[in-house]
């Protein structure tokens, strides 16, 4: 049975090869990556040796394909993916700039990525971790229901709801997105925020502020505050634990904040302590930026493990 399970949209990401290249102009895509922040996220998990589940949906097609064999392969529980004969799968093209900054077109909208269905009540049992991300309730508001009815189906269950905002701009429009995040935000036990999106889902100025409101909530435990090249912060209701990152030469940042995730939630499973899984995260991340493609990086147990202790 799985102990880390997710549900949200499956994707191929097609990237600009270059930096600084806008997306209406010509030029040179690579690609089809898989993708999709929630199957980069149970991947990584996945390869950290954890039984891992994801719910979602993709086209019988050469895309699907490219998804579904590369979660397959790492060991991902994929026999609840919807595979529609009717809708291609969806794709998400992006392109980045010099200053960190990215774009992105999605097409999501009339695909299987956000047609996935809450499983039935007895599918998943003994699950520890179930991962939200912020980007799958953005989606579609019918895609957003399904995810929170099974949100509430695993808290019956025993099971602790982790949360990555993940906000997307571009799928940031429909102000009902906020009632479904605050519903969210009542079941969390570990939140996983950027500062800025962990200003703006708290609305306070401070961090002080947005974590004293955070842990509000009886569910909360854990928040873990990613900061970019600061590294991360780690809050529970007694300690701050500060987590730098590790030295690679970037290639490409896209999905090491999803890995990060994917390893800080396996640690946590594994047992490990909250700085421990904290730099199981920034490992997942630092090998990921190392490699072009959003799900890629020579992460497993070992590299990570070499990574800590170097």
């Amino acid at each position: 049975m799985a102990e880390i399970i997710i549900m949200g949209e499956l994707l191929v990401e097609i990237m600009r090869e270059h930096e600084n290249a806008e997306l209406y102009e010509p030029g040179t895509f690579r690609g089809p990556f898989p993708s999709g922040a929630p199957a980069i996220f149970i991947d990584t998990a996945a390869r950290l040796g954890c039984r891992t589940a994801i719910i979602g949906g993709v086209g019988k097609d050469d895309f699907g394909k490219n998804i579904l064999d590369r979660l397959e392969k790492d060991g991902v529980d994929i026999s609840h993916v919807l595979r529609s004969e009717e809708r291609s799968t969806g794709v998400a093209f992006v392109t980045y700039y010099s200053d960190g900054s990215r774009k992105f077109i999605f097409h999501m909208g009339n695909t299987p990525a956000v047609e996935a269905k809450a499983p039935m009540d007895g599918d998943f049992n003994d699950v520890k971790y179930m991962h939200i991300m912020g980007c799958s309730l953005m989606a579609s508001k019918a895609f957003a229901q399904e995810i929170l009815k099974t949100m509430h189906m695993m808290c019956q269950k025993g099971t602790k709801i982790s949360f990555d905002p993940n906000i997307r701009e571009e799928l940031f429009t429909d102000p009902g997105v906020h009632d479904v995040i605050r519903e969210v935000m009542d079941n969390v036990s570990v939140f996983m925020p950027g500062k800025e999106e962990l200003l703006r889902i708290t609305d306070t100025s401070s961090v002080d502020a947005a974590v004293r409101k955070c842990f509000e909530s009886e569910t909360m435990e854990v928040i873990a505050m990613k900061n970019g090249s600061a590294g991360s912060r780690i809050y529970t209701r007694d300690e701050v634990i500060e987590t730098g990152v590790y030295p690679v030469r970037q290639v490409d940042a896209t999905g090491a904040g999803d890995c990060f995730d994917g390893a800080f939630i396996a640690g946590l499973v594994k047992g490990k302590s909250l700085r421990e899984a904290a730099k199981m995260g920034a490992a997942a991340g630092a090998l990921n930026a190392a490699a072009f493609g959003p799900m890629e990086g020579r992460i497993s147990e070992k590299t990570i493990g070499e990574l800590i202790i170097s």
